[in-house]
């Protein structure tokens, strides 16, 4: 008997799924993996990885993309729609609200107290994130080599992510066209599945590498028009109306302008593009300071959703700023910073779908996720250090927290949730017991 899922238990699960997509892209995308593959079965492995290289080529947040794509596959553009838009929902109300309460209040001690315990176990979300992903799809040396590369160069260079991407991407193409079984061997050596899932592998994914492309997921050149028009549409219009009431350099058409930008030179993820948002909004038209800034990233950071909604609070406090309204240049920033993104995948997903098992784009794509894994451990070297040796100086609070969280997602296999949550009560306990002391 074929299975099937309903829109609306779909929609019911995005929307769980936004609140408690913590960890960055590395840390989502795992999650993502756990409940779609592992735990529902609604997609098979290769075809997740198939589509998370697609989204690992496009400006954007991987995951809200990936989101996008999976929602797509399931149930057309409006399952596209519902699951990208409630992946991001809870984290721009939270980071908004977040950016009111910092402009009112400022910065709470309580608040940094839980951040304190915070950054240590999405540290431990990010590491465990690249082990497990190398664990699937490292499954030849060459796969090593590109992770190893990719890990050496993003920490130890400035090379440009697209450039390590195009890298990648070349090395797969070349290997696929002289030595296939060197990128692309005959079995892969995927892990068992883990104890506690002994019932599960009986059960047939809804999307398996051998599922026919559902009716809607067929290129159809009418569709994809349609898809630009409304894809233009939406972007065009908004603006028309900023540019109304306020003028072309009005402050939110300013920002609409300037999101837009930002989205499409957001390679290679949050920590790629946020110089070039500080340098804008910081530098160039005064929205917030760099102090300001550096506060909204620690903030992105332990929030569920993509880091780069990290913009909402710096829209929102640039509409503060400028008197144009907070939640205004809020919802502004949001919008034409995730719009492109629904368009490329809505735009593209057809095309997507009908690369699967072309070695074409099989061999080039799988390097890009060979790649993936080095790219995770440079974003854990980078989260360790500001963590790890605060102000050049070890924390021990910090390097412990760290292990335990290791330790409660490798051996007791936690969930993301409540290694959050206890994370969050620890940070509250400890502010706690420094008031009474």
């Amino acid at each position: 008997m074929t299975r099937s899922v309903s829109l609306l238990e779909a929609s019911r699960f995005w929307w769980r799924l936004g609140w408690v997509s913590f960890g960055g892209p590395a840390g989502q995308i795992a999650l993502l993996h756990r409940e779609l593959v592992d735990q529902r079965r609604w997609l098979s492995e290769q075809r997740y990885l198939h589509a998370l290289n697609v989204c690992m080529l496009l400006p954007g947040p991987e995951a809200t993309q990936l989101a996008t794509y999976l929602g797509w596959l399931m149930h057309g553009w409006p399952g596209g729609l519902i699951a990208g838009a409630l992946f991001l929902l809870p984290s721009a109300l939270l980071l908004s609200a977040l950016g009111w309460l910092y402009v009112e209040w400022g910065t709470l001690p309580l608040l940094m107290a839980v951040f304190a315990a915070l950054k240590p176990a999405v540290l431990a979300i990010v590491v465990v994130a690249a082990w497990r992903l190398a664990r699937r799809t490292l499954c030849t040396a060459l796969h090593g080599l590109l992770a190893a590369l990719a890990l050496v160069l993003l920490t130890g260079s400035s090379l440009p992510y697209p450039a390590l991407v195009l890298g990648a991407a070349l090395v797969g193409w070349l290997a696929g066209c002289w030595r296939p079984r060197w990128i692309l061997p005959a079995e892969r050596a995927l892990p068992p599945p883990a104890p506690a899932a002994e019932a599960e592998p009986a059960l047939e994914p809804i999307h398996g590498d051998h599922t026919p492309t559902p009716a809607h997921a067929r290129f159809r050149g009418r569709a994809l028009l349609i898809t630009l028009l409304a894809w233009g549409l939406a972007l065009a219009l908004p603006l028309a109306a900023l540019v109304r009431l306020g003028g072309w350099d009005g402050p939110l058409a300013l920002m609409a302008r300037f999101f837009t930008q930002v989205a499409l030179v957001s390679f290679g993820g949050a920590y790629a593009v946020l110089p070039y948002v500080a340098q804008g909004a910081v530098e160039q038209h005064g929205w917030l300071s760099a102090a300001q800034m550096l506060d909204g990233l620690a903030l992105g950071e332990t929030t569920p959703g993509p880091l780069i909604m990290v913009l909402a609070f710096v829209g929102f406090l640039g509409g503060w700023n400028s008197d144009a309204g907070g939640w205004a240049a809020a919802a502004v920033a949001v919008w034409f910073t995730f719009l492109p993104s629904f368009g490329f995948i809505l735009a593209g997903a057809p095309l997507v779908e009908a690369s699967r098992g072309d070695l074409r784009f099989t061999a080039p794509l799988t390097a890009i996720t060979a790649a993936l894994v080095g790219v995770i451990a440079s974003l854990a070297v980078f989260f360790a250090v500001p963590v790890l040796l605060p102000g050049g100086r070890p924390d021990p609070m910090a390097a412990l927290i760290t292990l335990l969280a290791l330790l409660l997602l490798l051996r007791q296999r936690w969930g993301v949730v409540t290694l959050i949550g206890s994370a969050a009560l620890l940070g509250v306990l400890r502010f706690g017991l420094a008031e009474l002391l």
